[in-house]
């Protein structure tokens, strides 16, 4: 269940401070209305941006993922991740790299996806950073951000069985979970990661779906607990199972669903049920959900379509404290070490 009850949530939360400390990291949820676009930034200064939204909208989202940066006091992004080719998630790039300096480009490989449109995303992609820096990334393999640890998990439908420093576990919630169909989309092949400072981490596993996230934690988890889960899919029912989210039991989520792109109730409900959860938050209310399978208005940075764009910032510490602030409120909620 959520810690807080609507009524207990405002005395919870502070004003944002407008900057973290040199020892924090920060992470921007960036509202691309139901893509994704996620910042990293390390006290070093080092980046990385996983996804880059939508195309078109007269460069929307890359000014999104400016003003984030501005925040952040950064000017160029060192690394960008793309999880996968679907358009809200790739069709970002190449208004991203007329306005913002990039230092190398990371994916899983050719697309793998028989569809005319992410066909097409893929060559606008490939188009856009020609003569720039691109590496495939496989499971096992680090991005090099001084201060933080940063390792793939998955990509290109396959999975790593061990991350360094992490015992695997025996994992209680595969029994009860039923046998998902195979997805031959991108989804399938979705570059994850898992990105460790100090004691804090934080996962993103892109657009993984049910089976793929099925064998990355069963019969054994190898990613242990984390502090930060980004919702996976955007909040769709077709990922989020059980015996992941239950067994990597987050203190905190956050959901870049749009205001009428996922969010399901499925999938929120399993987040929100997952033991030790303290709160889930959402980028977008889910208009076509209920009331029931929203999460309270202060946790939610746009409550309606065709919204500014607020997004949701995260500083945390070395030590395993976080917070979590609301740029539409301005409201900031502490979560401490464990």
């Amino acid at each position: 269940m959520l810690a807080c009850a609507l009524a207990l949530l405002s005395c919870a939360m502070q004003p944002a401070h407008a900057q973290a400390k040199a020892n924090h990291l920060l992470i921007y949820s960036i509202d691309v209305e139901g893509g994704q676009a996620t910042l990293l930034v390390a006290p070093s200064g080092g980046s990385l941006l996983v996804d880059t939204g939508w195309p078109g909208n007269n460069g929307r989202d890359a000014e999104r993922i400016q003003a984030a940066m501005h925040d952040a006091g950064i000017t160029k992004i060192d690394h960008v991740l793309i999880t996968h080719f679907h358009t809200d998630h790739v069709g970002g790039v190449p208004n991203l790299v007329q306005r913002i300096p990039v230092g190398e480009f990371l994916d899983h490989g050719e697309n793998r996806e028989d569809s005319d449109i992410t066909r097409h995303d893929y060559a606008a992609y490939l188009k856009a950073i020609q003569g720039k820096p691109r590496r495939v990334v496989h499971p096992g393999d680090t991005i090099n951000i001084p201060g933080l640890s940063t390792i793939v998990l998955a990509a290109d439908g396959d999975h790593i069985t061990q991350v360094p420093g992490i015992k695997p576990v025996p994992n209680p919630f595969c029994a009860s979970e039923p046998a998902w169909p195979v997805d031959d989309s991108e989804n399938a092949r979705s570059a994850g990661i898992l990105v460790r400072f100090g004691s804090f981490r934080f996962l993103d596993l892109g657009d993984l779906t049910k089976a793929k996230e099925i064998a990355l934690v069963c019969p054994s988890n190898p990613i242990g607990t984390v502090d930060l889960y980004l919702v996976g899919h955007h909040g769709m029912n077709l990922s989020n199972t059980r015996a992941l989210v239950d067994a990597i039991h987050p203190r905190v989520a956050i959901m870049n669903n749009g205001a009428h792109k996922a969010g399901s109730p499925e999938a929120w409900q399993t987040v929100h049920d997952s033991p030790g959860l303290a709160d889930l938050w959402m980028l977008h209310t889910a208009e076509g959900s209920d009331a029931a399978h929203n999460s309270p208005a202060p946790l939610i940075a746009n409550l309606k379509g065709g919204s500014d764009g607020a997004y949701i910032k995260v500083i945390a510490s070395a030590d395993g404290s976080f917070s979590v602030t609301n740029t539409r409120t301005g409201q900031t909620k502490q979560y401490p070490a464990k």
